[in-house]
């Protein structure tokens, strides 16, 4: 109620007025609550785009990235193979120093290989894509995306044991495994990884549901504030640290998922995150047959189109036994096409200025399609939502950068004319 009164002293008086605002009240309550969700709202925008923003910038960098990778880890492959040749021309101390430089450089290329395929899978903006997934490689690529935080802080210990597959997003599951160890990192202090460890754990639980555990020996989660963890923008980090998002994406993607995510914790002894998740009714896709061996190919004519000049110029040491025509420019190549000019198999790369590969092969579908069916596309990053469905769409063959040699060759000899019998 609200009460108001005033006195009429002469009269010896006083005068009131009693009001029920119990609905006013209600009202005003309603109304507050609709500005905290609406500055929800407006914050979770804002936080979108600017993830949205990262993922795109991200997704561009691995691109860049692959490019010149593609050329040093190639290139690094042909000079193993030119040295094994050179092993009676060179002092062997010299030949072994110059394979420990090769190698030391392929080991490089190697961790940044890694790097950029986790940031391609973790940056990815187009829809949801379920698939059914092996849990293990996904853990292991999540915690090289996130060991540089860790290994400052803890021993990173890997514990694998039997569990299903599971079918979800590749790049929302993954962002789930990262952020869990990149908290547990931040729940332990810097510079002493030998008294601290992270446990990473996998098993198979009731009802045949995967289970995978994040644990470690760090500060621990108060109880007051246990129950609030999964709270969009709650966090305990300081300002421009946290953003209170993480673990409220977590618990919305598992949940999605038709799983669980669950949270142990004593303060000063450690916490364990636990995300339950329902096994897979799909069997994982059936891994491509072994390539038969085929008999000796004849020479084989070969395009290598890339604005790059570096890839091509790689390609073309990868395939000095064959007939290669090098090209940086689509419209040039198709001139040659359309000059008479045929190809046995042609390598072009996807993203490109002016004409891309995906332009470039409609434009063989309209004119030559005989040689449509014979490109390979060669990908540092489909990182755009046109290019990621053409992929989807298209039956042609692609190879990712950076690339092995070999499997180049083993994809001209899928497409070069057989050797003719030998006459008798």
């Amino acid at each position: 109620f609200e009460w108001r009164s005033v006195a009429h002293l002469d009269r010896g008086l006083v005068y009131a007025v009693a009001r029920d605002i119990t609905e006013q009240k209600l009202a005003e309550e309603q109304l507050a609550e609709s500005r905290q969700r609406e500055e929800s709202l407006q914050k979770q925008l804002v936080f979108a785009d600017r993830m949205a923003s990262v993922g795109t910038l991200a997704a561009g960098l691995a691109h860049e990235i692959n490019n010149p990778l593609a050329y040093v880890v190639a290139n690094s492959s042909l000079i193993l193979d030119s040295l094994r040749v050179l092993e009676s021309e060179l002092p062997a101390h010299r030949l072994l120093e110059l394979r420990d430089m090769t190698l030391s450089v392929q080991e490089g290329a190697e961790r940044i290989r890694k790097i950029m395929r986790g940031l391609k899978t973790f940056s990815r903006v187009e829809r949801e894509q379920r698939v059914v997934l092996e849990l293990e490689p996904l853990l292991e690529l999540s915690s090289s995306m996130a060991y540089n935080e860790i290994r400052h802080r803890a021993q990173l210990v890997k514990d694998y044991r039997p569990t299903p597959a599971v079918e979800a997003d590749e790049a929302q599951l993954g962002q789930v495994f990262i952020n869990l160890l990149i908290n547990a990192a931040q729940a332990l202090p810097e510079g002493r990884p030998g008294s601290n460890e992270i446990r990473v754990s996998t098993s198979t639980g009731a009802a045949g549901a995967a289970v995978i555990e994040v644990r470690d020996t760090g500060c621990g989660i108060p109880a007051a504030i246990r129950e609030r963890i999964f709270e969009p923008f709650f966090t305990t980090k300081p300002v421009g640290i946290g953003t209170g998002q993480g673990l409220a994406i977590c618990h919305n993607i598992i949940t999605g998922l038709g799983g669980r995510i669950e949270v142990e914790s004593t303060e000063g002894a450690g916490s364990v995150f636990r995300v339950v998740l329902p096994a897979a009714t799909r069997a994982p896709a059936a891994a491509r047959p072994p390539v038969r061996q085929r008999p000796p190919v004849v020479r084989a004519r070969v395009l290598v189109l890339d604005d790059e000049r570096e890839i091509g110029n790689v390609l073309g040491r990868i395939l000095c036994d064959h007939d290669v025509a090098l090209f940086t420019s689509a419209r040039e190549a198709l001139q040659a096409i359309g000059a008479g000019r045929r190809f046995d198999v042609i390598f072009s790369d996807l993203m490109m200025p002016e004409m891309s590969g995906m332009d470039f092969h409609a434009e063989l579908v309209r004119g030559f399609p005989e040689l449509a069916s014979r490109v390979v596309f060669v990908s540092g990053g489909a990182f755009t939502p046109g290019a990621a469905s053409f992929l989807e769409q298209t039956a042609n063959p692609r190879i990712e950068k950076p690339f092995a040699p070999r499997t180049v060759l083993e994809l001209v000899r899928r497409f070069a004319p057989p050797a003719a019998a030998p006459a008798f």
